[in-house]
């Protein structure tokens, strides 16, 4: 044998050895690969459900959602209703009531000072005739 033969025996024992080193590798690769495929394969077939179901819980929450919609335009019109009823009641009657409610308070002021001017007459009255000794 010559040094070229010795050579390529060589450098074919290594590459045999080089293939045997990285084919472990590779298959441990492989059967990873088969299972992340088998993994994506059975969240896809679970997935199906799971999109069904939200898609059923959206379309409650839109219907839901058009119902509160409906009461809220209703509301909104009720309040611009009873913003409408108390401009219109305080223009017509706030006026009047006002004018009422300070005459009556007045009256009632006075009639209590005269009542207090009239208590306080008849207690000097009183006062005078008991001092006198019950003369007038």
């Amino acid at each position: 044998m010559s040094v070229g033969e010795i050579a390529a025996v060589v450098a074919a024992a290594t590459f045999v050895v080089l293939v045997a080193l990285l084919v472990a590798p590779l298959v441990k690769l492989g059967r990873t690969l088969d299972e992340a495929t088998i993994a994506i394969r059975k969240a896809h077939e679970n997935s199906d459900p799971l999109f069904n179901g939200a898609n059923t819980t959206l379309n409650h929450v839109n219907t839901q959602l058009e119902r509160v919609d409906g009461i809220t335009a209703n509301a909104q019109a009720v309040t611009g209703n009873v913003s409408a009823l108390t401009s219109v009641f305080t223009a017509t009657l706030g006026g009047p009531l006002v004018k009422v409610a300070a005459v009556s308070y007045g009256l009632s002021k006075a009639i209590k000072a005269r009542r207090k001017r009239a208590d306080e007459r008849e207690g000097k009255h009183t006062r005078r005739t008991l001092r006198r000794g019950g003369r007038k």
